[in-house]
């Protein structure tokens, strides 16, 4: 077991968001979270990673048999968690080679080679079709929407995580551009047996994965949850078959 959820009750301020929510994801395995607009997805993924507008009503977070519920982005980050956004933010003034070079020193608690470094950041960006002088560039600032997706799942091969959430990493994309990130996904799988939890409304960046259980998110609950197959039942008939009358 690598992250286990249990009772989770979240929100912002007074609004309850995320209610009463279990889950469990095991080492290597692949979760697909979907479902309604508001239905809570990206708070869930923002509580995970201890984004401080999120507040913890009650419940915990376990994530390797230890409690992280109380613990601050930076320490999850350490342990071995990701999460890639819908809208990376531009921070001017730090490349995205200084920024990821940073993060792994951060993470690891050592320093960093650059010839070795900068030998593995060139085959990920030839990985992602990246031109090589975004490595340069301000992180984010000038970048279009699918260099900006590119840029995180560049991220996430550099920084190699246990555990990596993307939040609709895939939404605004074009289908060439869906399909080198979702290159980059398999690639993180197949190389480092990360586990991963994929918030999407689209299906496209999944048909290359091997997904182990996909969820149905309404209301900030779990109200369904199956293997592969039920993103084409979700496909085919929409997530109103899932909604319970009483949140209708």
């Amino acid at each position: 077991m690598l992250l286990e959820i249990k009772n989770l009750n979240a929100g912002i301020e007074n609004k309850l968001i995320l209610n009463d929510l279990n889950l469990t994801i095991n080492k290597g395995e692949t979760h697909v979270l979907m479902g309604p607009n508001g239905a809570g997805k990206s708070s869930l993924g923002n509580t995970l990673m201890g984004n401080p507008t999120y507040k913890v009503q009650s419940g915990k977070i376990l994530f390797n048999d230890t409690d992280i519920t109380e613990e601050s982005t930076d320490k999850r980050a350490k342990c071995g968690m990701f999460m890639s956004f819908q809208n990376p933010l531009e921070i001017p003034g730090i490349s995205l080679e200084t920024f990821i070079r940073s993060s792994i020193q951060q993470k690891t608690g050592e320093h960093v080679k650059l010839f070795h470094f900068q030998k593995e950041l060139k085959a990920c960006m030839e990985l992602l079709n990246m031109d090589p002088s975004y490595a340069k560039r301000d992180l984010n600032v000038g970048f279009s929407g699918g260099e900006r997706k590119k840029s995180e799942i560049l991220q996430l091969l550099m920084l190699k995580p246990e555990f990596a959430i993307l939040d609709e990493t895939d939404s605004g994309l074009d289908v060439d551009a869906v399909r080198v990130v979702s290159k980059g996904i398999k690639e993180y799988k197949e190389k480092y047996n990360g586990s991963l939890l994929i918030i999407t409304h689209s299906t496209k960046i999944l048909e290359s994965l091997d997904v182990d259980y996909t969820h149905v998110l309404v209301k900030g609950h779990i109200v369904k949850t199956g293997d592969g197959s039920l993103i084409q039942e979700i496909n085919n008939n929409g997530f109103e078959q899932f909604i319970p009358k009483d949140c209708e």
